[in-house]
């Protein structure tokens, strides 16, 4: 089923909006959020969680992207999640690592309310557009999917301190970028 389809099923407030989005995407939201959680049960809640997020907010939201939809809605409740379990033991510490990893790029949180949301959107958007595609792919697995630098380095047939450099750099120049926008530290 395309995904217009599946999102007027929503708008039309029919049941079975859930099921084939589950059908369609379950895999893909439940590899965001066990990338996040490294629990099954956690995983399988935030899953169902997303589908009952998504279900209040469409309508009157009409998504442009829907896995994108998903996977940002997915994403944000796994990460809330984490935050209120407080342990570092989950995802072998590397949720947490990830975090620290970019705290040094992004406004601190009194920057952060400051400027808009969508500002700072638009400038990672526009900061991944200058990239080429790999280090795009590598800065998106590792920072919007939780993917950890050994298994980055398998996909991308790479070494893992090559990837752990490319990160470094990319960090580095994603906190000159913002800075220059006024949106970095």
């Amino acid at each position: 089923m395309d995904d217009r389809t599946i999102i007027q099923h929503y708008w039309d407030r029919e049941e079975r909006a859930l099921s084939e989005t589950a059908e369609k995407y379950g895999r893909f939201c439940s590899s965001i959020a066990d990338n996040i959680l490294k629990n099954r049960e956690d995983t399988k809640e935030c899953v169902n969680d997303t589908y009952l997020k998504t279900w209040n907010t469409i309508p009157p939201q009409r998504p442009e992207i829907f896995p994108a939809f998903l996977g940002r809605i997915v994403r944000n409740l796994a990460f809330d999640r984490y935050r209120m379990s407080g342990s570092e033991r989950r995802g072998g510490g590397q949720t947490e690592t990830v975090l620290e990893e970019l705290d040094e790029c992004l406004p601190d949180r009194s920057a952060e309310i400051e400027c808009e949301v969508s500002e700072l959107s638009i400038a990672l958007d526009e900061f991944l557009e200058t990239l080429p595609e790999k280090k795009r792919k590598i800065l998106v697995l590792r920072y919007w999917y939780t993917e950890s630098v050994q298994d980055i380095a398998v996909e991308l047939h790479m070494s893992e301190s090559n990837v752990s450099a490319t990160l470094n750099r990319l960090r580095k120049k994603l906190r000159s970028y913002l800075t220059e926008r006024g949106l970095g530290r």
